[in-house]
């Protein structure tokens, strides 16, 4: 028997790591899925890994021609040379002599004599069979289907050969005699949303003495084969870092936070739109730059040439500072891109670019991605968990509905957040004006005050407390005596 460390790559490293390490060799493990959930892709993916370390392999089609299986290749710009390709179909012309047999017109036997002699001339060390959905209508019957199954199984055992079984689940009902026989199973979906690009994920259903990731993996097929976006768990890191302050480009907004937010923390920035929750996540940006850090910039919702106006406008130009590498800005489109896919993007920025600020702006575009709040909720609380022990200061925007008076908020993330900055508008002397106030700071103190926010091009700037105001969050306040507010630049 293999051991169980004794290992197989997939040709997907990102899959390598959800299975930890990837396949048993010489096990046989089902690739099951719908028709274009990228069966064939993932099964040609893994014989060209076996290929680049010299095995010998080989790929069964009964569904497939071999024209098919090149177009394919031929998509991905992958070299087919050195993989055997041999197929039990009708043959094109006189060149295809092995192709003598139409899975349609020959028993079940006859179909699986033909594989066992190419597989003992050949002897692979990996093997695609695809697909067990055409083995399964030749046998006509549950009970013979199984039968085939099992000396299949009995007869690879005895083969060095590492098994790939796909399936198209295209019977009526889905039978699991192959799940009880195989080694490993991944199941792969595609999901059709309302809008937007189609989604796909997979979810390995078991693996036997092998330890993996449960749960779903977002993955998309592209050039060059499948990308699988391995679910985030936060694991607790071996060094531990330095509890420092961050500071903004504002004086006064670095007061009113007790001297600024501690690295490792995560800051949500709420208030309805407009208020300038995206200037102030700019203001951290443009001062970790200024202190020679890498920061990286998520926009949901904005151009990349509306950032760079409105900031410019400002007098916190950002675009020399992303020139220059030291921050990164990818506008993210939630219709095209899984929350899988994003995750990775934050991951391999902090990873990468050594990202030491991140700002995302905003969770309502993120939201847009994955319309199931809970799972959301889940999702952001492994992603701060990561940054968080990997010393980032993050920085979520969020806008609520409505604009002045009572607000409401599309996802309620304040207790997962470690400091909450509150953005309002309120009328004062017939103009409409904006306060902010901190709602919450875990760590270290903060004032407890709220103070008129006007963003200018001078930056961001913070009022006095505004102490002869009642009631400023109900957006229509009660002014109480002489009051000195920030002039319009």
């Amino acid at each position: 028997m293999p051991a169980i460390t004794d290992r197989v790559s997939t040709g997907l490293a990102s899959l390598d790591a959800i299975l930890d390490g990837g396949l048993v060799r010489r096990r046989i493990n089902l690739i099951e899925g719908t028709p274009g959930t990228g069966k064939t892709t993932i099964g040609l993916q893994f014989l060209l890994a076996g290929k680049a370390k010299g095995d010998k392999t080989l790929y069964i089609t009964l569904s497939e021609t071999a024209e098919e299986l090149a177009a394919v290749a031929q998509t991905h710009e992958w070299n087919m040379e050195g993989i055997e390709i041999f197929e039990l179909g009708p043959p094109d012309d006189a060149a295809h002599a092995q192709s003598v047999f139409h899975s349609s017109e020959v028993e079940l036997g006859e179909t699986t004599r033909l594989m066992f002699q190419k597989i003992d001339a050949l002897k692979p060390a990996r093997l695609v069979l695809d697909s067990l959905s055409e083995m399964r209508l030749l046998a006509q019957s549950p009970l013979r289907y199984r039968r085939q199954i099992l000396a299949l199984k009995q007869y690879l055992a005895r083969k060095e050969v590492t098994v790939l079984l796909l399936d198209d689940m295209t019977a009526e009902t889905h039978d699991l005699q192959v799940h009880s026989i195989a080694h490993g199973v991944i199941t792969l979906e595609q999901m059709a949303l309302e809008y937007g690009a189609e989604r796909r994920r997979l979810r390995v259903r078991k693996m036997r003495g092998v330890r993996f990731a449960g749960g779903y993996h977002d993955y998309i097929i592209r050039t060059g084969g499948l990308e699988v976006f391995p679910r985030l768990i936060a694991v607790e890191p071996t060094e531990r870092h330095h509890k420092e302050i961050v500071r903004s480009v504002s004086d006064q907004l670095d007061q009113m936070l007790g001297g600024g937010l501690q690295r490792g923390t995560s800051t949500l920035l709420i208030g309805p739109a407009g208020s300038g929750k995206s200037s102030i996540a700019l203001s951290y940006l443009i001062a970790a730059a200024k202190r020679g850090e890498h920061s990286s910039l998520f926009a949901f919702d904005e151009t990349l040439a509306s950032i760079y106006d409105r900031s410019a406008g400002m007098g916190m130009a950002l675009e020399p500072f992303v020139r220059g590498g030291k921050v990164i800005v990818e506008q993210i489109n939630p219709a095209e891109m899984s929350p899988g896919e994003f995750t990775q993007m934050v991951c391999r920025s902090v990873e990468r670019q050594q990202a030491r600020v991140v700002v995302i702006d905003s969770l309502n575009g993120l939201m847009n991605a994955m319309p199931e709040e809970r799972h959301l909720i889940l999702q952001v609380h492994e992603l701060l968990t990561y940054l968080s022990q990997r010393g980032v200061l993050t920085i979520l925007v969020i806008a609520q509905h409505g604009m002045v008076g009572m607000m409401q908020s599309p996802l309620d993330l304040s207790y997962l957040s470690d400091n909450v900055l509150l953005l309002r508008y309120f009328e004062a002397q017939g103009k409409l004006r904006k306060a902010i106030s901190v709602m919450k700071k875990r760590v270290g103190s903060h004032e407890e005050s709220i103070r008129e926010l006007r963003i200018s091009n001078s930056g961001v700037q913070v009022g006095e407390p505004l102490t002869e105001f009642q009631g400023i969050l109900t957006g229509v306040p009660n002014y109480a005596g002489p009051q000195k507010l920030l002039r319009s630049a």
